[in-house]
C-alpha cells in the first residue's frame, strides 16, 4: 500500500529533487503541497501531480491521505513544524540542519517519541551506495583501526575573492537566527561530519574549529575548518566551503592495514568513485551520475523504516548530534578551544 507524503515547504530543494524522486520511488504517492502563497501552493502541486494544495500547515496535517510530512521550511521553522506533524500522527522527514537549536532537536524527538512516529533526518548521503560499502569495510574491519578520517569539500569559484557564490537561495539564508548561526557548516559540513559518522560507526565527541565567521562583522563563516576526536579512537579532519575554488568532494579514510578513498562522492547526487587498497583486497567502483537516486533511496528508506518499525537510517538522534556538533563548532570558535559533545538523550 503507498505511503502519502506531504509536503512542508515548496522552495528549491523539495521543487527539484525530493518531489520528482518521489514520483519515482516505490510505494509512494504525493498527496500535498504546502505554501503561505496559494500560487506557491497551487504550482507546486501541479507541477508534481499532487491531491491538494494547502495555505495551512494545520490542513494538510489533518489530510488522512498524510502518512509522512517532509519538512523543509526555512530552518527556524522545522521545530514547529514537526512538532504539529508529530501530534497529528504523521511520520516526519526532516531536512538539513534538524533544528537552529539543541533544545528544540530535543523536544522534537521527545514530540515524535510521545507520538508514536518515525523522525528522520536528510542526510542522504548514507544510501549512496560507495559510502555504504566504505561504511561495511571500516565496520567489518577490511581496513584493520581506524586512525585518520579526512573531507575536503569545495563549493567556490575561480577569481572569487571571498563570499558564498551560490545563487537561487532564499533571503532568510542571510539571517543568522533564521539559519542557525552558520553559513558554510549548517549547508554542507553537516552532511561531511554525519557522512564520517556513518562510515566510522563512531561518533563525534570533541570538536576544535576555525572559520572566516562567526564575529560581529560577519556571523556567518563561508569556509570551515574541524577537528575531530571520535568516540572510538579515531581523528577527523573536515574543511568545507564557498572559498575553496573547485567543485571537490573526497572524503578519505586510513587503517591500520589500507585506505579508502572516496573521490566527488559527497553531493546530493549520485556519482563519484569508491578505491580501496587494504591488506585484505583492493577495488575500485564507479558510479553515473543521477540527480535523483539518492533522493528517491531516501524516501524508500524512509518508507521501509515506517513499513519495518525500524529507525530511519538517519534518525532524529542523529539530527540532534548534528546540530550539537554546529553549536560545538561554534563555541570553539568564539573561545578558541576544544569543545566536547556529550550525549544528550539515548
Amino acid at each position: 500500500m503507498a505511503i502519502g507524503w506531504g509536503f512542508i515547504g515548496t522552495g528549491n530543494y523539495p521543487n527539484s529533487r525530493i518531489a520528482p524522486a518521489a514520483a519515482l520511488a516505490e510505494d509512494t504517492t504525493i498527496i500535498a503541497s504546502y505554501s503561505r502563497d496559494r500560487g506557491r501552493a497551487d504550482e507546486f502541486a501541479s507541477k508534481h501531480s499532487a491531491l491538494a494544495a494547502y495555505t495551512s500547515v494545520e490542513e494538510l496535517l489533518a489530510d488522512s491521505r498524510v502518512d509522512v510530512a517532509f519538512v523543509a521550511s526555512p530552518n527556524n521553522l522545522h521545530a514547529a513544524h514537526v512538532k504539529l506533524a508529530a501530534k497529528a500522527g504523521k511520520h516526519v522527514l526532516v531536512e538539513k540542519p534538524m533544528a537552529t537549536t539543541v533544545n528544540d532537536c530535543v523536544e522534537m524527538v521527545k514530540a515524535c517519541k510521545a507520538g508514536g512516529v518515525k523522525l528522520g533526518v536528510g542526510f542522504q548521503l548514507r544510501y549512496h551506495p560507495g559510502h555504504v560499502e566504505a561504511s561495511r569495510l571500516v565496520r567489518e574491519g577490511g581496513l584493520g583501526v581506524v586512525a585518520l578520517a579526512q573531507v575536503l569539500l569545495g563549493s567556490g569559484v575561480r577569481g572569487q575573492v571571498k563570499g558564498d557564490p551560490r545563487t537561487g537561495l532564499r533571503g532568510w539564508w542571510e539571517s543568522p537566527e533564521m539559519v542557525g548561526n552558520s553559513r558554510s557548516m549548517i549547508g554542507t559540513g553537516v552532511h561531511c561530519v554525519d557522512d564520517l559518522e556513518f562510515i566510522l560507526g563512531q561518533t563525534v565527541v570533541e570538536v576544535a574549529a576555525i572559520t572566516d565567521g562567526q564575529t560581529a562583522e560577519t556571523p556567518l563563516e563561508n569556509l570551515v575548518s574541524l577537528s575531530l576526536m571520535f568516540s572510538g579512537g579515531a581523528i577527523g579532519t573536515m574543511c568545507c566551503g564557498s572559498r575553496i575554488p573547485d567543485a571537490i568532494n573526497d572524503l578519505t579514510v586510513y587503517g591500520s592495514d589500507g585506505r579508502i578513498l572516496l573521490r566527488n562522492a559527497a553531493s546530493p547526487s549520485l556519482g563519484g568513485s569508491l578505491e580501496v587498497t587494504s591488506e585484505t583486497g583492493n577495488s575500485e567502483a564507479s558510479y553515473e551520475p543521477d540527480p535523483l537516486a539518492l533522493a528517491k533511496w531516501q524516501i524508500e528508506g524512509f518508507n521501509q523504516a515506517i513499513s519495518r518499525d525500524e529507525d530511519p537510517r538517519a534518525s532524529g538522534l542523529d539530527g540532534l548530534r548534528s546540530v550539537q556538533i554546529t553549536d560545538a563548532m561554534i563555541e570553539s570558535v568564539r573561545t578558541k578551544r576544544t569543545v566536547r559533545v556529550e550525549p544528550i538523550l539515548t
